[in-house]
């Protein structure tokens, strides 16, 4: 498991634009705007006047397009985008993303984010009535179920395969003639449309992704929803109704970029009432606020405004330091970490701090930081955390499948501060994150999905749930004893 300065991964940034001559170059900018959410391979496909053209490499986005001739070679005025971070699947090439199909009478480019439940039992399904899978990730099982759906129609035949998948997705599908998006009936990942100046068409992941390319929003793209681009221009559609909004919370917490949208809450917006949430629910005595960089220091300035107490740039991030997750061994991914982060000591020797993250996930960061900060002269440091404890895995999309891997599920609050060393821990409540997001939405937990954090799972969890059960049971049989 990698060990990255933050231990929890998203899967995947999805571009996809219609209607551009220089498609594939917007999408290349589109893609570069979310690079935060996939850093292991990226893809562009183009389409060129009915024929789609495929560029894709492990690495990140200016590594696979380094030579300028493999971009310049994807002419057209459609393309589709993505960046990886494996969830599900191996890391090798075939899984990069978007993957291609030839047909006799067509080709599609199918790229996808999140993660299904249901994968291995459809994959197996399949496999027993003769289908032939050239990669290890989920994602192709939607191409199967498409080619063997028998609907008259090629929408039809995407609906009646959307309606067998369950689980997290985001889908862009590219295809001779038409740009299609679909997302999950519970909206677990975000996805967003947007038009272009010039009158084509955007699809992505999130807003900053939007700006990158000057396109201007639409609308989000709702759970069930199935929208078709093509020369007539967007329609916006429905694979099915039977829907209730479960926005993953940690793309509030984490993920999303701050200057992104996410059903019209802005992400630094929201992060910053969770510290001044959090400075309510879990006050301190102290000299100063230093939030980690950076997904946490939106919500220092929260907690620093709400407390009275003065924001420092008390931690600094090496921002050209190595990818710690690309390192081969356990030892030089833990020294890629220090390189990653380093203390101010005139900002924080002799001083009580209050240190912000927005998460802790397998603890082994928020040691070592606090250590950091110790190291550097800090006399108290009192660790606050802008989310509740995450406690159980994420079957959705999120590189967290078992409780094993979460401090919060193997410690108490007090064994957890004790481990980090730090003088107190505190975190921020389950209605503190509903309430500083503040979706608009008759849904339970605001229309958030909480499960993170008290295992109420939105859905069945199907191929994973007796593996879960077994592991809760042991679990509580471990904390009775």
């Amino acid at each position: 498991m990698p060990a990255e300065v933050k231990g929890l991964n998203e899967e995947c940034g999805l571009f996809g634009v219609w209607g551009s001559p220089d498609a594939a170059q917007l999408t290349y900018f589109g893609l570069h705007a979310l690079q935060h959410r996939g850093q292991e391979g990226a893809g562009i496909t183009a389409n060129d006047h009915g024929t789609l053209k495929s560029e894709r490499g492990l690495g990140l986005l200016a590594d696979v397009f380094r030579d300028p001739r493999r971009l310049a070679r994807l002419t057209g005025n459609a393309a589709v985008g993505h960046v990886r971070y494996a969830t599900a699947g191996n890391h090798g090439l075939e899984n990069i993303q978007p993957l291609g199909f030839n047909f006799s009478d067509c080709q599609f480019a199918l790229a996808h984010n999140g993660n299904l439940t249901n994968a291995v039992t459809l994959r197996h399904r399949l496999e027993q009535h003769g289908a032939i899978f050239h990669a290890s990730s989920d994602s192709e099982i939607l191409m199967h179920l498409i080619r063997r759906s028998p609907a008259a129609t090629l929408t039809d035949q995407l609906k009646d395969a959307l309606r067998q998948i369950h689980g997290g997705f985001a889908y862009l599908l590219l295809t001779n003639d038409r740009l299609f998006a679909a997302l999950d009936p519970n909206g677990f990942r975000p996805l967003v449309v947007g038009q272009l100046p010039t009158g084509g068409y955007v699809v992505c992941s999130e807003t900053c992704a939007l700006d990158a390319v000057g396109a201007k929003f639409i609308q989000d793209v709702h759970p069930g929803q199935l929208l078709t681009i093509d020369k007539d221009g967007l329609k916006i559609d429905h694979y099915t109704t039977d829907t209730q909004l479960s926005i993953c919370s940690m793309e509030y917490i984490y993920f999303a970029r701050p200057d992104s949208n996410i059903y019209g809450v802005n992400v630094h917006s929201a992060r910053k009432r969770m510290g001044a949430r959090l400075a309510v629910e879990q006050p301190v005595d102290a000299d100063i606020v230093v939030g980690v960089p950076n997904s946490s220091l939106s919500a220092a300035a929260g907690y620093a405004e709400a407390s009275g107490l003065p924001y420092e740039m008390g931690l600094i991030k090496n921002q050209y330091s190595s990818r710690t997750f690309i390192q081969p061994t356990q030892a030089l991914r833990e020294q890629g970490v220090r390189m990653k982060l380093s203390a101010v000591k005139g900002v924080v020797d002799g001083k009580r701090v209050v240190l912000i993250d927005d998460s802790i996930v397998r603890g082994t960061t928020s040691r070592r930081i606090v250590k950091l900060l110790k190291d550097a002269g800090a006399k108290s440091v009192h660790l606050r955390i802008a989310s509740p404890p995450l406690r159980y895995p994420c079957f959705y999309g999120i590189d967290i499948k078992t409780t094993r891997e979460l401090i919060a599920a193997q410690q108490t609050i007090p064994e957890m501060c004790a481990t980090f060393g730090a003088d107190s821990l505190g975190f921020l409540s389950e209605q503190g994150v509903i309430d500083a997001v503040g979706l608009d939405v008759d849904a339970p937990y605001g229309g958030l999905c909480m499960a993170y954090f008290n295992g109420d799972y939105p859905t069945p969890l199907y191929d994973y749930q007796a593996e879960y059960d077994a592991e809760i049971q042991q679990l509580q049989a471990k904390q009775k004893g």
